[in-house]
């Protein structure tokens, strides 16, 4: 055995024995997290004004009791103080990074605090742990002996000062990354930290297609438009007659199911593996550690403290949290996460159903502000994806983007859903498409299923075919290709689906 591989084999053992610990003790280390983060953070001026000094005993209540739930708009004035250049407001060290990513309500993007131990402790501890938990389960791999490319974000300067800099997510980490690691990865960052997408498409292309590229990181859609390039470069079939040792991507931010099988087009190998990870710029979360499942373990050892609020308390002004030790199997729950970079109690807007609690196991089922309610139905992001799969399935479907929303009741006529989606491959019969699409929701959701009967307050699902390319136009136009930018897959409102229409000639 090599020394390379005998090294690999003792990090994969140390490091598994440690996610061990935490699997068999999740409530002591989560209590031992939340111990930590309030000493850390108890001289700054957040932990003066609730009095951190003073938690040392009942800790998980007491917090739970003295400091409010907040969201990012909460947060903001705090977050700008920092931007400005005051520190140890939220946090017990120095913060120079933010992480960029899309906005709320009342702004166009949120600048999300990065302090070095949220880089060390979650988000490298996040990505060396996906190749840790590939590898525990392909002990003859050999994905070290190659390079990862990741598809990530851009870096731009704070116009705050130079001492202070914003960028998505991955570009931060590529930027921190240590020294050592840049071996292990491409392309030269100067390409990685490019703005312009389409010509960093271009370049990314140029210098990976010679390079032994063993694993794939980034947003299913996003690596989707760079492997369509390279293919095209190359003239090749499959991805892996360019890269012929690539061994497994590395997927999140957005439902894979929707991407499954155009991945499996254009990667024809059956050994090319899929891990599905869950992080973003608030934190690294959780990551896939059985290729038999879906579900994702979550990572209790980041540096981070969660608690859940039931989906029917979220929007309340003083919402009950549930700590860990307090979650029910089956109960769609807004997560609420605390974490080493000063997010104290935020409402990070993901959805998520444990399914498995010894050890804690979840899946992300939708967004707390991406949701189809117009009529009393609730629909969310996992009843669409599991529909849209079976409606492929049963029709020889493949759909590369999709977005839905309500259509409100008039005068003389009901209400329904609109749903625009892009084909990769069309149906075999639309109409075929739209009533198995409609049988499935009813299935999934008992609530749809019940505005649905006799077509009292819903009608049938109305589609439309979206042009190709229509979406990226879109997100384009928006100034919004590449990195972490998504479409939103649900909305109660029309405001992005009458925008995409109009486009859609």
């Amino acid at each position: 055995m090599s020394i390379l591989r005998s090294l690999v084999g003792w990090i994969v053992e140390r490091r598994i024995a440690a996610i061990n610990h935490f699997k068999e003790n999740p409530h002591q280390v989560q209590l031992d997290t939340l111990r930590s983060l309030l000493y850390r953070a108890k001289d700054t001026e957040f932990g003066r004004l609730y009095d951190f000094k003073s938690i040392t005993s009942n800790e998980m209540n007491v917090f739970r009791e003295r400091v409010p739930v907040s969201d990012y708009d909460k947060l903001k004035p705090w977050i700008e103080r920092v931007r400005a250049g005051e520190q140890y407001m939220l946090w017990g060290s120095d913060i120079q990074w933010f992480a960029k990513s899309s906005g709320t309500t009342s702004d166009k993007s949120k600048f999300i605090p990065v302090s070095k131990e949220t880089l060390q402790n979650t988000q490298y501890q996040g990505g060396q742990d996906c190749l840790i938990l590939y590898a525990a389960q392909n002990p003859a791999t050999e994905i070290y002996k190659g390079k990862g490319l990741v598809v990530g974000g851009s870096r731009q300067e704070n116009p705050f000062g130079n001492d202070f800099y914003y960028g998505d997510l991955s570009a931060i980490l590529m930027q921190n990354m240590p020294w050592f690691a840049q071996f292990f990865r491409a392309p030269d960052l100067s390409i990685a930290l490019m703005d312009e997408w389409e010509q960093k498409i271009e370049a990314l292309c140029n210098s990976t297609i010679g390079e032994n590229i063993t694993n794939l990181s980034g947003v299913p859609s996003w690596t989707l438009v760079l492997i369509r390039r390279v293919l095209e470069k190359t003239g090749k079939n499959s991805l892996t007659q360019v890269w012929p040792n690539l061994e497994v991507f590395f997927h999140g931010g957005v439902c894979f199911t929707p991407y499954r099988e155009q991945f499996k087009a254009l990667i024809s190998s059956p050994e090319i593996k899929y891990m599905e990870t869950y992080n973003a710029s608030e934190g690294f979360f959780g990551i896939q550690d059985d290729f038999s499942s879906s579900d994702m373990l979550l990572m209790l050892d980041y540096d981070i403290y969660y608690e859940f609020i039931e989906l029917t308390d979220l929007g309340s002004e003083h919402p009950r949290t549930l700590t860990l030790e307090e979650v029910q199997l089956g109960h769609n729950y807004g997560l609420l996460i605390t974490t080493a970079s000063g997010l104290w109690r935020y409402l990070i807007g993901d959805t998520i159903k444990f399914t498995s609690l010894k050890p804690y196991k979840f899946r992300i089922t939708g967004r707390t502000r991406h949701f189809i309610n117009a009529f009393g139905e609730e629909l969310i992001i996992d009843n669409a994806e599991h529909a849209l799969k079976v409606a492929c399935q049963k029709t020889g479907a493949v759909i590369k983007e999709y977005t839905a929303a309500p259509i409100f009741m008039g005068v003389a006529s009901k209400g329904g859903h609109e749903w625009l989606v892009e084909f990769e491959a069309m149906p075999a019969d639309l109409e075929q498409f739209v009533s198995v699409l409609d049988d499935a929701l009813k299935l999934e959701n008992s609530d749809y299923e019940a505005k649905r009967h006799k077509s009292i307050s819903l009608d049938l699902p109305k589609l439309v075919v979206a042009r190709e390319g229509l979406f990226y136009a879109w997100l384009k136009e928006k100034g919004k290709l590449g990195g972490q930018h998504k479409v939103p897959r649900l909305a109660n409102n029309r405001e992005y689906i009458d925008q995409l229409l109009a486009l859609n000639k």
